[in-house]
């Protein structure tokens, strides 16, 4: 399977919930596209006038195409969860995330033509990135980070990614 195959097939089954951009340019970089995911939960008192809580959860992804997944393309992922994606998406620039900001899942994920070697797979599984905001008074951020092996079709992750691993594994199968 090809890179554009996989990612056109992603995308397919993603578009029912997030909003897509192709392509999605990060300081003069081109990337394939971006997924934007926003959700808001309510509670009210009687009328809509009282407002108990309300929660905001956001998911951003960043999709990479790599003929192969190296340690420079990890690098390059991590930099871009903990640099681009957390200050720009996330807080918007500011310190803090807006008001009842509940979480935000920054996901990269590669799309690589050929299986990674053992080095880059074991980077991918043991990164972590956790964020708390206000001692999460304004909440978190989390970061995940996938690769697609198109070599064996399969979908390696850290362990914040094994939420969603089923989604990008079904890309696989919907030919």
């Amino acid at each position: 399977m090809k890179a554009e195959a996989y990612l056109e097939s992603l995308l397919g089954i993603l578009s029912g919930s997030f909003d897509l951009y192709r392509p999605y340019t990060v300081g003069g970089k081109e990337y394939p596209a971006y997924g934007y995911y926003f959700s808001l939960s309510e509670k009210f008192l009687v009328t809509e006038k009282v407002n108990l809580w309300s929660a905001r959860m956001y998911e951003h992804i960043l999709f990479i195409e790599a003929g192969e997944c190296t340690m420079d393309t990890v690098r390059e992922a991590k930099s871009l969860i903990e640099g681009h994606m957390e200050e720009t998406l996330v807080r918007r620039g500011e310190k803090y995330p807006e008001k009842d900001h509940m979480v935000s899942y920054i996901t990269v994920c590669i799309v690589s033509e050929s299986t990674p070697d053992e080095d880059v797979r074991k980077a991918i599984e043991a990164y972590r990135y956790g964020k708390n905001y206000l001692f999460t008074i304004r909440g978190r951020a989390e970061g995940r980070l996938i690769c697609a092996d198109l070599g064996k079709e399969k979908i390696i992750s850290n362990r914040s990614g094994r939420q969603v691993l089923k989604i990008y594994d079904r890309a696989f199968r919907a030919r």
